[in-house]
């Protein structure tokens, strides 16, 4: 199965797909290399990145100030990395 993640350092880098205008804000199936995730907001003046970054704040443990989207700003294929999470989110980094 292909990586979805890789630590480098204490840094995370995490590879989503990111679905808008969902029903509500959850974790999803991994496809090919990235994990798929669902997002309530709508993909228009940038709502759907600053919800996706409160969304993997809260679920890592970190501050939205320690996240940063490193490429995938306008689609919906995102490489963002997560400072020092101190904690992975259920179904995040199991052995499997």
């Amino acid at each position: 199965m292909a990586e979805f993640y890789r630590w480098e350092g204490k840094t995370l880098h995490l590879f989503i797909r990111v679905q808008p205008k969902a029903s509500r804000d959850e974790w999803a199936e991994v496809q090919e290399d990235r994990i798929r995730v669902r997002i309530t907001a709508p993909p228009v003046d940038g709502k759907a990145n600053q919800h996706l970054l409160k969304f993997l704040a809260k679920a890592f443990g970190v501050a939205k100030s320690e996240i940063q989207i490193k490429s995938g700003e306008t689609g919906r294929n995102k490489h963002v990395c997560i400072n020092a999470p101190p904690y992975l989110p259920a179904g995040i980094g199991k052995n499997e």
